[in-house]
């Protein structure tokens, strides 16, 4: 697997919007066959996000960024970043390759 963490920081007043937009995102990307899991969470600090992507192969993280739900969302999110989005990408030790599905628990 293939496992990318993206950190977000979200200007306040776009908090709802953001959420909104990211959640339509993660409906979208987890219907992609090269996606295991996509998950979406929020920090104790409300402005702050981190999304789980587990890719079944590095080469399904690059498709991910062709398909039109990301490319929509990276463009209607863009304005309301605090700061420039990291990511820190990761292969898996536990669990293995079949431990990762989510099937329809994963999708919100």
């Amino acid at each position: 697997m293939f496992i990318v963490h993206v950190f977000i920081h979200v200007q306040p007043e776009y908090l709802e919007e953001f959420k909104a937009a990211t959640l339509a995102n993660v409906r979208n990307s987890i219907q992609e066959p090269g996606i295991a899991r996509f998950d979406f969470l929020q920090d104790t600090d409300p402005n702050r996000f981190t999304l789980v992507e587990v890719y079944r192969a590095p080469e399904d993280a690059a498709q991910h960024k062709q398909t039109p739900h990301y490319m929509v969302w990276r463009d209607t999110v863009e304005h309301m970043m605090a700061e420039p989005r990291t990511n820190a990408k990761y292969t898996n030790i536990a669990p293995g390759e079949e431990g990762w599905d989510a099937g329809s628990a994963n999708t919100p």
